[in-house]
């Protein structure tokens, strides 16, 4: 007999209460290995093993999308299996049970053997019942876990809440592990592109000198090297001091001028005192200008010999084109922003952090304690994550960070790792006054039933914090700290059910654009005056 089950609300009887407890403990344990396992591959194998040990299965496999999962076309390959019996590699999307499962994004379950549309559910002749699991989220598709048993009738509603909440878990958790592996692929690439930048300059024949924004040396290759005498000390040093015994006054005075403008200054004669005699040089200076910035980042200095500039102009020209090239392929692999924040900062998938100031939300849910009593695990998990699913692509959309899910809160963040702080404060209060006024929308997808008085408090503070990767060489988190979080943090406590507070830090920063409405000066742990704060209660049309 084919069973297809939703989520099922009811109360507990006692039994039903330890039932509960026990599975929720199972669930914690199994989430907690999950979050434990790290890497794409040890995620797979943990759901797998996981799942089939806590459902008491015989068969468990772990069928993943490739290529486009919107492409029809595409089969679903085997990625991981537990059990000695022989399964298909691949399950073909064209099929019944496939497109049964992607339509309704639902669990399936044929508890006993015979034809019909979801037959496809078991993998073996010996198989009497089986399960089909969607490892997705609402905008992600990562592949489907399929379970089978010996025995019909093996899958009941204890065992199917728990493998669906497990595989939208494990959905999220293979999510970021793939953009994690991602984005340390491309990391690892843009570092190749600037080694492959450095050998090209080392090569050249011109004598080449690029400095910071602030005047110190940052590069030169072999050839500068050899005529100006310089070495790994020279890194950091100011360049017009480490040059004014090569070259006379007026290079000297003209170097500083393109520093302080920014300017481009091409042919400028003079000679150079070298380790190996006088050179007579033509100088170019230009700055290097980020994509969206007008001030320079440093400057970059090209000594050409007068006696083989003829030749060695091809050779300039090669080494324009290449550096071109490489910012091309830099903004392929990465948006501008990234990329540029990858290579100002080369530590950003190391330990450690950096201060900024930014702004902080925390949106809890008011009423959660007691709505919760008497609730089954499964139930509440459901209800947090249609809720999440829907208010973190809100915190997406608005350029936000998700930090973590502290139980039924989210913490963002906006200004990490990228600043710009009018526009931060400006999106984390639309944000949060997006997310009430969709809770207050009668059409909502979340919070019904009995979840349905279910209301949400929101507080936002702007200030100064450390944001950076904390953990271990083993697992690491990027995270934000400092008192700037922690008055957040209780802010969310002031915000009544429908509000969203505010911080004067924050207020400041909004300009005209808000209607706000101030409330009595507030006090808070750790903080000996009183903090005044505001409502946010609706954007403006100014």
């Amino acid at each position: 007999m084919v069973s297809i089950f939703a989520r099922r609300r009811e109360r507990l009887d006692p039994v039903s209460n330890v039932r509960a407890r026990d599975a929720f403990g199972e669930f914690s344990k199994a989430s907690n290995l999950l979050s434990l396992a790290g890497d794409f591959a040890r995620i797979q194998s943990t759901l797998v093993e996981q799942a089939c040990d806590i459902s008491a299965s015989d068969l468990a496999a772990l069928y993943l999308y490739t290529g486009d999962d919107d492409e029809p076309g595409a089969a679903l390959r085997l990625s991981y299996r537990r059990g000695p019996w022989q399964i298909p590699s691949s399950l073909a999307r064209s099929s019944e049970t496939i497109a049964f499962i992607e339509e309704c994004a639902e669990a399936a379950i044929l508890n006993e053997r015979r034809d019909c549309a979801l037959s496809g559910l078991l993998l073996d002749p010996a198989m009497q019942s089986g399960i089909a699991v969607p490892v997705f989220l609402p905008r992600y598709r990562a592949g489907l876990l399929v379970l089978n048993a010996r025995t019909p009738r093996h899958y009941d509603g204890r065992r199917l809440n728990f493998l669906s909440s497990y595989g939208s878990l494990a959905a999220g958790m293979l999510r970021s592990a793939k953009l994690y592996k991602e984005l340390k692929e491309r990391a690892a690439e843009i570092e190749a592109l600037e080694r492959y930048q450095e050998s090209v300059f080392s090569s050249m024949t011109n004598l080449l000198v690029t400095s910071e924004r602030d005047g110190t040396i940052r590069f030169y290759n072999d050839e500068a090297a050899d005529v100006f005498g310089l070495d790994a000390s020279s890194i950091g040093k100011p360049i017009t001091k480490v040059l004014a015994e090569r070259l006379d006054g007026g290079v000297i005075k003209a170097v500083d001028k393109s520093l302080r403008e920014g300017s481009t200054l091409l042919g400028i004669e003079g000679i150079a005192k070298g380790e190996r005699g006088d050179i007579d040089f033509s100088l170019n200076m230009s700055p290097v200008r980020g994509r969206r910035s007008d001030r320079h980042d440093g400057l970059i200095l090209t000594f050409t010999d007068q006696t083989r500039e003829r030749e060695l102009k091809d050779q300039v020209d090669v080494v324009v084109e290449e550096r071109r090239a490489i910012k091309d392929m830099f903004s392929r692999y990465l948006s501008v922003d990234v990329v540029q924040h990858l290579m100002d900062s080369p530590d950003l998938v190391k330990l450690g952090g950096s201060g900024k100031r930014a702004t902080v939300f925390f949106a809890d849910i008011r009423g959660y304690t007691s709505f919760s009593e008497g609730k089954t695990p499964e139930y509440i998990i459901g209800v947090l994550n249609d809720y999440f699913s829907e208010a973190v692509e809100i915190v997406l959309d608005y350029k936000g960070f998700i930090d973590k899910f502290i139980g039924d809160c989210i913490m963002a963040a906006w200004g990490v790792p990228m600043t710009s702080e009018e526009e931060d404060a400006r999106n984390a209060v639309s944000c949060a006054l997006d997310i009430q006024r969709l809770i207050q929308n009668p059409k909502r997808g979340f919070f019904h039933g009995e979840a349905e008085h279910l209301r949400v408090g929101i507080g936002v503070h702007t200030g100064y914090l450390v944001a950076g990767n904390l953990g271990s060489s083993r697992r690491m988190n990027y995270s934000v700290i400092g008192d700037t979080v922690n008055i957040a943090a209780r802010l969310e406590g002031v915000a009544k059910a429908g509000e969203v507070i505010i911080t004067e830090s924050t207020k400041e920063l909004l300009g005209p654009s808000f209607r706000l409405e101030a409330r009595e000066p507030v006090k808070v742990k750790g903080k000996a005056e009183a903090i005044r704060i505001y409502s946010a209660l609706e954007k403006t049309n100014k």
